[in-house]
């Protein structure tokens, strides 16, 4: 939910992989600089946020996804994330993490990886996993192009994206997640049979997303409903969509 993840590649180091130095300089010369749209930072963090960045993120962050820490792109160990083979799930743009959190804490036997590049959001989202008690969380504190490249094929069983940036402009319309830039990588890294979620309260993107995602791999299930999955927690994204007299609706896929 929130900001999709669009950043460059710019992760704080962290234990990572080490390639001898000159295929490490030739894989870095190969990997192309993407383009970031949107904000990093928002409002001064409060010190307690502060403090969950500084003491949490590290704890949670997942190693070898930047180039920085990954210049050659060696794929991750999905096992190694969590210590065992559990299903996991990809949170694509948690915003505040309020569905992460929950969906945490209702599948204990599931690992969920969120990605968010926005720090605020992921501040929040860090004090919601402490107090919801979970430990079945990783994070990835930016693009969200750069996990799915060093991610398995077929690694992710369901993933969600929900109220993402809806870049409204027309001609920013490439922006949006629902574009082959990303649609492509995710249908890499998702299994088949797996299970794709949207949730979006802009009509437009309804409509793109009806058109892109069938078109990556993608067959509809359900939707476009304005009744929410029965595990959906609700957010504050769609209190304001409603709030506001925008009609949220929701779109299920399966992986083909």
């Amino acid at each position: 939910m929130g900001r999709v993840p669009r950043g460059a590649r710019d992760s704080p180091p962290a234990v990572g992989l080490t390639p001898g130095s000159r295929r490490a300089s030739r894989a870095r010369m190969e990997t192309p600089l993407r383009n970031f749209y949107g904000r990093r930072h928002g409002k001064a963090l409060k010190p307690n946020q502060r403090r969950w960045l500084e003491e949490g993120l590290p704890r949670l962050a997942i190693p070898g996804v930047s180039a920085t820490e990954n210049p050659a792109r060696h794929p991750l160990d999905p096992a190694a994330l969590f210590g065992d083979g559990r299903p996991l799930w990809l949170e694509v743009g948690f915003g505040g993490g309020e569905h992460m959190a929950h969906q945490a804490a209702c599948y204990p036997h599931v690992g969920l990886i969120g990605v968010e590049i926005f720090l605020n959001g992921v501040a929040m989202a860090l004090g919601k996993i402490r107090a919801a008690g979970v430990g079945n969380v990783r994070l990835h504190a930016g693009d969200v192009r750069d996990l799915m490249e060093v991610l398995p094929p077929g690694c992710i069983a369901r993933a969600f994206l929900l109220y993402p940036d809806p870049w409204p402009k027309a001609r920013h319309h490439r922006r949006r997640f629902v574009t082959p830039e990303h649609l492509g990588p995710l249908a890499r890294i998702m299994a088949p049979g797996a299970e794709f979620r949207v949730a979006t309260d802009i009509p437009d993107y309804v409509r793109q997303t009806l058109e892109e995602v069938p078109a990556a791999g993608f067959a509809l299930l359900d939707g476009p409903s304005a009744t929410a999955w029965e595990d959906w927690p609700g957010t504050r994204y769609e209190a304001k969509a409603l709030r506001e007299g925008r009609r949220p609706e929701y779109l299920t896929f399966r992986r083909s």
